[in-house]
């Protein structure tokens, strides 16, 4: 892989590259490292180079990281967290700023009508893809998204929450 995407140095989207098993498109920058340094988290353009729109702005790329939040997402966490949305307007308030952080910032990297208002994961009625909404928090900072905020902790209650304290996720070898 030659060059930059983005802006992004070229050891950071081979990187990307063999988490996700294919060269990632659109990338933007690295928003978020795991703790062993590797990206975690792409910022990706709202508009990829075919001209695709593509709404989701933050893209949680580790292999291990995704693996976590499959599983949490195996468990119901996200019909929970969509029914709690429904009956809890302090949390449906919060999750519709953070669904207006995530339009915000995408904003600053484009516009495309195509996909105006639309965020992702789900935001803002429901839960439709915790990985999403853990790549937001990650990228974002704690308290800007509850529900990535929650899965976040729930994943470091049940000890998968410091996916790179083993290492890295891929090595320049694979």
């Amino acid at each position: 892989m030659t060059g930059e995407q983005g802006g992004v140095a070229p050891e950071d989207l081979a990187a990307v590259e063999r988490q996700l098993g294919r060269r990632p498109r659109g990338v933007a920058r690295v928003a978020h490292r795991c703790a062993c340094g590797q990206p975690d988290v792409v910022e990706t353009l709202p508009r990829l180079d075919d001209g695709t729109p593509f709404p989701t702005t933050y893209y949680l790329t580790c292999p291990r990281a995704t693996g976590a939040v499959s599983g949490l997402e195996s468990q119901g966490l996200m019909r929970e967290m969509t029914e709690r949305l429904a009956s809890d307007p302090e949390l449906a308030a919060r999750y519709r700023e953070a669904h207006e952080d995530y339009l915000r910032r995408r904003a600053e990297l484009g516009e495309v009508p195509e996909i105006e208002g639309i965020s992702a994961g789900g935001m803002p009625d429901r839960v439709k893809c915790l990985h999403v909404l853990v790549a937001h928090s990650l990228a974002a900072g704690r308290g800007v998204n509850p529900l990535g905020d929650e899965a976040l902790d729930a994943l470091d209650a049940q000890g998968m929450g410091d996916w790179g304290a083993t290492g890295p996720c891929t090595t320049s070898a694979d």
